[in-house]
């Protein structure tokens, strides 16, 4: 009997009849069991690992991805496969967890972490990757199966069916019809406290209400990969030649997409760094501004771990000056000091020390004709980079981070000399983090005054005939006595840098 019941669950294929609902005509699976995937590939495979250590460990994905790529020697294509769906599916995890929930008899919160990691892998193929359906399906209940185990498969078999009912379009139609924070929320993957921040950078700095979707997408935008050639060590022409293109807003820069960037020529020797183009001009930005000071000892009081600092080093040994990276922690020392390595060893030195306490050392005291401030912050300037700190972030971390800003700017103010530069940036655009603590700081000491920070930045730019190719307008907040900048990645295809140029 038993066979005779499982022979009339299978059609003339042999494929397996689903049980479906009451009342609702079974279906048969795509493929009999024989021909179904028994394994996890390694592309897949790979991804999910990621998302294993960013779930488990708190890893950050840029991190971790090229050494698993590396360890799983994946090929090229593969590689590229495992990029995508590695970031897109952190990147899209606040959607696609709305989408689940529906199609879930529980709440996902519920779930095992491993059967939701691999779910939202599933969901990302279907909806936002050109994976058909039925590969997307096999591949990742395959993946369950062996890395999970047989009993979850089922689960995800049937809830990934549910999701492939509709598109990605209609799914955010009809769970995020309208345009309020918690529609945007769930239509452009952002937490809604990350949203009220970006629409309140926008009104500061003057930009149209209605750009407020732009920036917001192109948060959800894969970057492309940012090179710098750096100053008087690096050649770019190798770099053109592998097939990078050289930047249209950065001297000595060039975008590349796609690939392994360890094989990008320099790369490995550290000649050839990778940086968005955005962080690079404010390195050079404080180092082009003219200074009233003799221009001999510079400072990168949060140097870890080390993009800004490599350059800073390299442009201190052109000008004759010496130059100290200092960071708070040993190991990020350490990646500064490799960071290092390619400038001459005697133009630098390096510390490990707590910037506020530098401040408070009264060797140091109006010690600094030029330094970089380059402050913790919440990174959401770099969205696209980090997909997953948009869900790690929260309020609490910006009230502990906001504290600690105003403090290493208040050491950072003692450490300069009178006349001196201090570039104070962050990789963010909410106001508390950027523009309140260039106000505050002003506030607190009556000597410090903000320079012209937004001909700083349009000098570091390239010139495009005759121009800044970094238009005032686009840069400059709004408000036109307090001349802060702020880069945009829907504008400049760069994080969202801010940068204020402070003397006293």
């Amino acid at each position: 009997m038993a066979d005779d019941t499982s022979q009339n669950r299978r059609d003339t294929k042999g494929r397996q009849r689903n049980r479906g609902q009451q009342g609702q005509k079974r279906q048969y699976s795509e493929k009999a069991p024989a021909q179904r995937a028994r394994s996890a590939d390694p592309a897949r495979l790979t991804a999910f690992q990621i998302l294993q250590a960013v779930t488990n460990e708190d890893a950050y994905a840029n991190l971790v991805l090229p050494a698993r790529i590396r360890r799983n020697k994946l090929d090229r294509q593969d590689a590229a496969f495992t990029t995508e769906l590695t970031y897109g599916t952190l990147r899209n995890t606040g959607t696609y967890d709305a989408i689940l929930a529906e199609c879930v008899d529980r709440p996902i919160a519920k779930l095992d972490k491993p059967v939701l990691d691999a779910l939202r892998l599933g969901t990302h193929q279907l909806l936002n990757m050109r994976v058909p359906a039925h590969a997307a399906l096999d591949t990742t209940v395959a993946l369950v199966r062996s890395q999970i185990g047989a009993g979850p498969s089922g689960l995800v078999n049937a809830v990934l069916r549910k999701v492939s009912q509709q598109s990605l379009d209609e799914w955010l139609d009809a769970l995020a019809p309208g345009d309020t924070d918690n529609d945007l929320s769930v239509r452009y993957a952002h937490p809604t406290w990350i949203l009220r921040a970006i629409k309140q950078s926008l009104a500061y700095h003057g930009r149209n209400p209605e750009d407020f979707p732009q920036v917001l997408a192109a948060n959800n935008i894969a970057p492309e990969l940012n090179l710098i050639a750096l100053p008087g060590i690096g050649e770019l022409e190798p770099v053109l030649e592998y097939g990078a293109t050289a930047s249209t807003l950065a001297p000595g820069a060039a975008v590349f997409a796609g690939g392994d960037a360890g094989r990008i020529p320099g790369v490995a020797e550290g000649t050839i760094r990778v940086q968005d183009i955005g962080s690079q001009l404010t390195a050079r930005a404080l180092v082009g501004a003219r200074s009233v000071q003799p221009d001999e000892t510079w400072l990168d009081m949060s140097a870890g771990p080390g993009g800004k600092a490599a350059i800073l080093a390299s442009l201190a040994a052109t000008r004759g000056a010496t130059f100290r990276a200092n960071d708070v922690s040993d190991h990020r020392t350490k990646l500064v000091e490799q960071a290092l390595r390619v400038v001459d060893e005697n133009v630098w030195t390096t510390s490990v020390a707590d910037g506020v306490h530098m401040g408070n050392d009264p060797d140091n005291t109006q010690r600094f004709d030029r330094i970089l401030l380059d402050a913790p912050c919440t990174g959401l300037g770099a969205l696209r980079r980090r997909p997953e700190s948009r869900w790690r972030r929260t309020p609490q971390d910006l009230a502990t981070l906001t504290k600690l800003q105003a403090q290493l700017l208040d050491a950072a103010v003692k450490m300069l000399k009178p006349g001196g530069l201090l570039a104070y940036v962050t990789c963010s655009p909410h106001i508390a983090e950027t523009a309140l603590q260039v106000t505050d700081v002003i506030k607190r000491h009556a000597t410090v005054q903000l320079l012209d920070s937004a001909s700083a930045m349009q000098q570091a730019a390239l010139e495009n005939e005759g121009e800044s190719a970094l238009a005032r307008d686009t840069i400059i907040s709004g408000e036109a006595d307090s001349n802060m900048t702020q880069l945009w990645p829907d504008l400049h295809k760069t994080d969202a840098m801010f940068f204020a140029l402070l003397t006293h």
